[in-house]
């Protein structure tokens, strides 16, 4: 394992592991979940995801099962008192969880591999999993060796292309969350340049294992995105890319977009006629 001389093991803030899943990659696989996001999508159905714990105890006192206590400054989970129930990420004012878990690679990959052999590969998601490229390298590098396929989940807001963490990634379910830089930040903060860099080299790489846009008019310039992604990706990747264009729903979603109503089957079918009729072949709406 790499290790740094002072830093030892390689360790990230993990979510949580799903051991099975049949909705995030080809055939069933585990998803590692991590924690932090580095854009803050009002839309975002796991928000809880977005920030590290910072302590503030708010969640603390209303935990039915007592399974929180506050310690020196930190919140402490104890996994065996916890029944589920999620009241703490639902009280929690900064988008955070008091479960998660400081993980090294060993970890995580031991607990990937007890799920062998009813898995076809894993999938890494978030927050946002490219913070971790180190992480992944390594864990990635293990798992192709017990010949699992590796995607990442990611939001394209990192430089993925010339990153060693490619050599060994399967492939990327990039979310282009929308094309205008203005819609881009007023939906997440942040800019998207960088998204489409990412896109267009991952495109030329064959490295695009879906594409994915939330459809939600008004906040995401839907048909820009299908456009601008047609101009940027090549022929092969119009014509084997899993498109999937996801319907908005309110699930889970925080502040102004949280009573948002879903967009209708006449809008969600336009765009995908639209998508068609720019050469996209594999399209899913869901």
């Amino acid at each position: 394992m790499h290790k740094t001389a002072a830093a030892g093991p390689l360790r990230a803030p993990v979510n949580r592991i799903l051991e099975h899943t049949l909705v995030d990659g080809p055939g069933n696989r585990t998803i590692v979940f991590f924690q932090e996001c580095n854009i803050g999508c009002r839309y975002c159905h796991n928000p809880e995801t977005q920030r590290m714990c910072i302590g503030c105890g708010s969640c603390v006192d209303q935990c039915p099962a007592g399974a929180l206590r506050l310690e020196a400054g930190r919140v402490i989970w104890d996994r065996e008192l916890c029944v589920g129930c999620d009241t703490c990420i639902h009280v929690c004012p900064h988008y955070s969880s008091p479960k998660v878990t400081e993980m090294t690679v060993d970890e995580v990959y031991e607990e990937i591999r007890r799920n062998i052999p009813f898995i076809r590969g894993i999938t890494v998601s978030g927050g946002e999993c490219s913070l971790r490229l180190p992480f992944l390298q390594e864990l990635f590098a293990r798992c192709r060796n017990l010949s699992l396929t590796c995607l990442m989940d990611c939001n394209g807001t990192v430089p993925l292309w010339d990153e060693p963490v490619m050599e060994v990634c399967d492939g990327v379910m990039l979310d282009v969350k929308a094309w205008d830089e203005g819609c881009f930040r007023r939906l997440t903060g942040a800019g998207n340049s960088v998204v489409k860099e990412n896109l267009r080299h991952l495109s030329e790489m064959e490295k695009l294992e879906e594409l994915r846009i939330v459809c939600l008019d008004g906040w995401v310039d839907a048909p820009e995105v299908i456009r601008g992604i047609a101009q940027t990706v090549t022929e092969k990747t119009k014509r084997e890319t899993l498109l999937k264009l996801i319907r908005f729903r309110s699930m889970g979603v925080r502040g102004e977009l949280a009573k948002a109503p879903s967009p209708s089957g006449a809008y969600m079918a336009e765009l995908e006629k639209l998508a068609r009729q720019l050469g996209f072949e594999n399209i899913r709406v869901v």
